[in-house]
């Protein structure tokens, strides 16, 4: 699957922070769609897979363990660029063996910002909220190892709907693993 459009449409909206953040569905044990928004990490080195991260303590992480398939949406406000982007999602947690996620999920943790890094360090997410104040200033973690609850979460496209909103008509294409189709 070519990442070339989406690679294009990032690099003509790098000047907004915000065209990082797109959204990611999941599927809930009640098969229930769950949708949030989750910051863009980088590719995978060498591969196709979008890079987020997320909490071992979520209900996000629960639900990619009983469901592996997910769709994100992205827009991208200054090309007027939609992509929805459909596949399988991997968790890299500490008890992951394959050294080159580990290695990956080590260098993710590594390039967070300190404010980052510390929210792994807060109380659980979705558990009632601890009132001791203490419970969201923990002392700061270490740069350079991960917390165990830190997890770098993949996306493997397996279809990407790439909308154009700009022009009349509007383009559709629709990427596959075994090729691209245009559509009307």
């Amino acid at each position: 699957m070519r990442r070339s459009p989406l690679a294009r449409a990032l690099h003509r909206n790098r000047s907004l922070v915000y065209a990082r953040y797109l959204q990611l569905a999941t599927v809930r044990a009640n098969n229930r769609p769950a949708n949030r928004t989750v910051v863009f990490r980088g590719f995978l080195e060498g591969s196709n897979q979008l890079k987020f991260i997320t909490d071992a303590r979520s209900e996000k992480a629960d639900q990619i363990q009983q469901q592996a398939w997910a769709e994100a949406c992205w827009y991208f406000p200054n090309t007027r660029e939609q992509f929805r982007i459909a596949g399988c999602l991997t968790l890299v947690g500490c008890d992951n063996f394959d050294s080159t996620l580990d290695k990956a999920r080590i260098s993710t943790w590594q390039e967070l910002s300190d404010a980052a890094r510390l929210q792994f360090g807060w109380a659980d997410p979705g558990k009632p909220r601890v009132e001791d104040p203490a419970a969201f200033n923990p002392p700061p973690p270490d740069r350079t190892q991960p917390l165990t609850n830190f997890c770098l979460l993949l996306l493997d496209p397996i279809q990407v709907d790439h909308l154009e909103l700009k022009g009349d008509p509007q383009n559709r294409y629709l990427y596959c693993l075994d090729g691209a189709i245009r559509l009307a």
